[in-house]
């Protein structure tokens, strides 16, 4: 095979699904990544024998890393966070002394929310200094700072990826994250849908396969860049929503009414975080999607599933 290579680690969650979807349309040969996440020490010497065998078969063909993997949310505890960046960073650290680093790319899936929830100047950019707040946050910013040694040390190019609140079908729902798919959740179910914050709070919510296409788009423009290149590139619709115009526009979708209900809790979430991107603005075209037609598609899927009776922590 002559064409590009990509290993995905986290394809079997709602944004890897997607990343690896996308890249097969446009020609790529990839591969996901089967790893006990549930063991620390399994789950890293499963990525590192991985990692040996992509390099191996990359064979000096252009090639990509997408880090999609990480179970954590704004509210994740300190030892889980501690864990994935242990993984991640151990997984860095051995492609450090692998061949052939600088004919590819490391997409590395960030959080804008996280890093930027405690930065003044709504909308915030690339250029836009972070300043999280909780330990979720603080961990995808030293995950950051590791990727970007690893591009000097290696020359990989590197993308860091501040991606936005992501929806579309497919999301796990057995935890309350997902404004979205929460809230088709609640509607499917005819219960109230439980908010932790206030309606007035925005947010940029960009739909999981608009997603994918960027990071591809990403891959592409960086695979031209100069190896040991870091980018850092917010991923967005582009277009805030606060809560309450969210839940509106569920209520019009769904065309009955929806309950919520305030609920207490809404620890390291801020009021306005708007996002705009300076770099690489020709990516952000490719966020398409409308509101409306995400959450129809969420919706459906949603219902779908509960009607079935799968379990809502399956993808």
């Amino acid at each position: 095979m002559t064409g590009p290579l990509a290993w995905v680690v986290g394809a079997g969650g709602l944004v890897g699904r997607r990343v690896v979807a996308e890249l097969e349309r446009c020609g790529w040969t990839v591969r996901g990544a089967r790893v006990p996440w549930e063991d620390e020490a399994a789950a890293l010497r499963a990525l590192l024998e991985q990692a040996d065998r992509f390099a191996v078969d990359r064979g000096g063909r252009r090639w990509a890393l997408v880090w999609c993997a990480g179970a954590g949310v704004v509210a994740t505890g300190q030892d889980a966070l501690d864990a994935e960046e242990r993984v991640l960073g151990g997984l860095l650290d051995h492609l450090d002394r692998l061949p052939g680093a600088d004919e590819g790319t490391l997409f590395l899936c960030s959080s804008a929310g996280g890093l930027y929830a405690g930065a003044d100047g709504a909308p915030f950019t690339e250029d836009t200094t972070p300043a999280p707040l909780v330990p979720y946050g603080r961990a995808k910013l030293r995950a950051e700072d590791r990727a970007a040694l690893h591009a000097r040390r290696t020359g990989t190019r590197v993308v860091l990826g501040r991606i936005a609140n992501v929806y579309g079908p497919g999301q796990r729902l057995g935890k309350p994250q997902g404004l979205v798919s929460q809230l088709c959740l609640a509607d499917a179910r005819g219960t109230p849908l439980p908010v932790y914050v206030s309606l007035d709070t925005i947010r940029d919510y960009v739909y999981v396969d608009d997603l994918a296409a960027m990071v591809r788009a990403c891959l592409d423009l960086a695979a031209h860049g100069p190896p040991g290149t870091v980018t850092v590139k917010v991923l967005a619709s582009g277009v805030p929503a606060t809560v309450g115009h969210l839940v509106g526009e569920a209520r019009r979708v769904f065309h009955r009414p929806l309950r919520t209900i305030t609920v207490p809790g809404g620890t390291g979430q801020v009021l306005d975080l708007r996002l705009r991107s300076v770099r690489w603005t020709e990516v952000d075209v490719l966020a398409r999607t409308p509101l409306a037609a995400g959450l129809a598609a969420t919706a459906e899927d949603v219902r779908r599933r509960v009607v079935a009776g799968t379990p809502l922590d399956a993808a």
